[in-house]
C-alpha cells in the first residue's frame, strides 16, 4: 500500500486555517464573521422573504392565553420585584419595588393588591392584579 505526502503547502495552510478559524477560536474572537460568499442571498424584489417557520406559521413566541403586550408588561413588573421579596405580601412587594427604583406605574400596580396575602411568584402577584397568565399545555 503506497501512502502519498498529508503535508501542505504554506499558502494551502493558511487558507485551510482561515476557512476553520471561527470554529477553532469561537464567536468573539476577531475573524470569525462567517465569509461573505456563504451568506444568502437575500430575496428578489417579487419574491417573499426566506422563514424557517414551517408551512409559513410564523410564531412570536407569545404563551398561550396571553398576548406580547401581557407578557411585556409582567416582565416590567417582575423586573423590579427582587427574588428575596418573594415570598411575600403586599407591604414587602411595595418595599422591594421601591428599593429598585421602580416607575410610578409599576408602584401603583402593586399598591392595588389586597393586604394579608402572600404571593409565591410574579405569575401570582401579576393574576391577583388581575392579568390573565399563560395557560397549561397538555
Amino acid at each position: 500500500m503506497e501512502r502519498g505526502s498529508s503535508k501542505h503547502g504554506p499558502r494551502l495552510d493558511e487558507q485551510m486555517g482561515k476557512e476553520v478559524s471561527g470554529l477553532v477560536q469561537g464567536p468573539g474572537a476577531a475573524g470569525s464573521r462567517v465569509d461573505e460568499s456563504r451568506e444568502p442571498e437575500p430575496a428578489g424584489e417579487d419574491q417573499p422573504g426566506a422563514t424557517t417557520a414551517p408551512a409559513g406559521d410564523l410564531r412570536t413566541g407569545t404563551p398561550q392565553g396571553m398576548s406580547s403586550g401581557d407578557v411585556e408588561q409582567r416582565s416590567k413588573l417582575g423586573r423590579f420585584i427582587s427574588m428575596n421579596a418573594l415570598p411575600g405580601d403586599r407591604a414587602a412587594l411595595l418595599a422591594s419595588a421601591r428599593d429598585n427604583e421602580a416607575p410610578d406605574d409599576i408602584v401603583a400596580e402593586l399598591e392595588r393588591l389586597p393586604e394579608g396575602t402572600r404571593y409565591q411568584t410574579v405569575s401570582e402577584v401579576w393574576s391577583a392584579l388581575g392579568h390573565r397568565n399563560e395557560t397549561t399545555r397538555w
